[in-house]
Parts: C-alpha cells; structure tokens; sequence
C-alpha cells in the first residue's frame, strides 16, 4: 500500500456544465492528465470519476476528482501558481459550473 503520511493532500472535485458531452469530457481529460504530466510540485496523483454507490453519505453529484499530494505545504502553494496548472484552468474554466476543494495535511 502507497503511504501519504506527512503530505500535503489537495482534493478537487469538478462539476461539468455539460456531463454528457463526450467532446467536453475528452477537452477536460485530455488537459488534465497534460497538466499533471508538467507540474513540477505534484508528487503522486489519481483522476477519478464518482463510484456507483447507493449509502446516503456518499456525495456522486460531481463530474470528475483529482486527489494531488505534495510533500509540503509550500510545494502545494507554487503549484498553485505554476505555468501547467494556470494553463489548465485557462483551457477548461469554460467547461464546468463548480469546483469544490478540500485540502488536508497530516495529524
């Protein structure tokens, strides 16, 4: 099993304006998986779409997750600035309606 202890955990989930537009889903793909390829701070990575899951807690209203960690708060903060992630933002803000994030370190 892989261990994040001691990381800095940055969970991003995207909510599409159109979900079912297998052009916009391919455009956001695409520049997603191009971005963590580039970044220079992200030190492991998972792209995930909601699980088919039927409980009451469990929230599968949104498009598409990233979970990024980073060794430290600081690396997570040039990420946030960095050439790759603006490029992101700037290729896809058009396509979605929200984005939710949660950010964690560790106890």
């Amino acid at each position: 099993m892989s261990d994040i202890k001691n990381d800095f955990v940055h969970t991003v989930f995207f909510w599409l304006k159109n979900p079912e537009s297998s052009a916009d889903k391919q455009k956001f793909e695409a520049s997603l998986k191009q971005f963590i390829a580039d970044s220079q701070y992200v030190k492991a990575s998972h792209i995930g779409t909601p699980s088919v899951a039927e409980r009451d807690v469990i929230d599968s209203s949104y498009t598409y997750s990233l979970m990024v960690t980073f060794p430290s708060r600081e690396e997570h903060d040039k990420y946030q600035i960095e050439p790759a992630h603006q490029i992101f933002i700037d290729e896809c803000k058009e396509l979605w309606t929200k984005v939710l994030i949660y950010d964690s370190e560790s106890l």
